[in-house]
């Protein structure tokens, strides 16, 4: 049975193809972008030409993960039409390339709150109505980097995915006993294909590049041909949308924590199978285990029943949608 998604930064690259991918498997999907009637027109076309061609349930949603009124609208926006949401996928991401010290620590705050606080915005609109409906799948399109290899000169953007990890493994635990599924999907590399690097920004305040330059002359140019080059020929951005639509076409409950797709295989897969079981043997020795994956009403610990509190939520919920600004 299909189900209703929403994923962010859906206008290219990673969001834009897996968008197209989970559409033709036959779910509706709202691909989330903002400047929907500026700058990203185009790509609306481009989305409902696809969806008529394809005879696919695909739409667009303004949506800024930079502005919680932005996302609330676009979240009651999803509800309004489709009547439900069962996933959503954490993919609106920037980069941002260049000597660590160049960028001042707005700048660094700046990537932190589309790749980290952007998420945090959407769950706050979107968990109260999985929670109320208990039942539902976070996605996040994680990075390799965040445990793997680790080429210079992306510090700011590699910081933020690790804190977005770090956020997703802790929001696990928290929403099992809601039945709400996590998954984090793990790109490596990609050198083309999508638009990190051609729309990854650069330090405002160029005084001390020209230090790094003498020392570390093409680094980034360099970081780009070396990683291209361990990529086999038949790497392709498309992965990664079918590793998304094949977690999400997997039964309720039974989906992986964590999927690699990783061309270059730069060591974040192995590191993680680590980190992830501690995660679980610790989470078993404290007693905590029934966290380790959803589980519906009355299963697992404190999954008994509906309390009235819960009952209430799920009665009054579409009253609460109509009366959103």
């Amino acid at each position: 049975m299909g189900k209703t998604i929403v994923i962010t930064g859906a206008g290219s690259g990673f969001g834009a193809l897996a968008a197209r991918a989970l559409a033709r498997s036959g779910h509706s999907v709202y691909a989330a972008m903002r400047n929907t009637t500026g700058r990203n027109a185009g790509r609306v076309a481009e989305a409902e030409a696809y969806a008529a061609e394809h005879h696919v349930d695909l739409r667009t949603v303004e949506l800024d993960v930079l502005s919680q009124e932005s996302v609330d609208a676009a979240v009651n926006t999803v509800l309004a039409e489709a009547g439900s949401l069962d996933v959503v996928i954490h993919n609106a991401g920037h980069m941002v390339t260049g000597p660590t010290e160049a960028f001042t620590p707005e700048e660094l705050v700046a990537v932190y709150d589309t790749n980290v606080l952007g998420t945090q915005r959407v769950n706050r609109a979107v968990l109260p109505h999985l929670r109320a409906q208990r039942h539902g799948l976070v996605l996040w399109i994680g990075s390799t980097s965040t445990r793997g290899g680790t080429p210079p000169y992306l510090a700011p953007y590699f910081a933020a995915k690790a804190a977005m990890d770090s956020l997703a493994v802790s929001y696990a635990a928290e929403l099992a006993r809601f039945n709400i599924e996590t998954s984090i999907v793990v790109p490596g590399s990609f050198t083309s294909g999508t638009n990190h690097f051609v729309t990854g920004g650069h330090p405002s305040e160029q005084t001390v590049v020209p230090a790094y330059e003498a020392r570390y002359a093409g680094l980034m140019d360099q970081v780009s041909e070396r990683l291209a080059a361990l990529a086999p020929a038949d790497a392709d951005v498309s992965q990664v949308a079918d590793a998304i639509v094949e977690v999400v076409d997997t039964p309720h409950g039974s989906r992986p924590f964590r999927v690699h797709v990783d061309p270059a295989n730069d060591g974040s897969e192995e590191v993680s199978e680590v980190a992830d079981r501690i995660r679980a043997e610790f989470l078993t020795r404290i007693g905590l285990d029934d966290l380790l994956a959803p589980h519906a009403v009355g299963q697992g610990a404190q999954g008994s029943a509906l309390s009235a509190a819960e009952a209430a939520l799920m009665t009054e919920w579409p009253d609460r949608l109509s009366n959103a600004s």
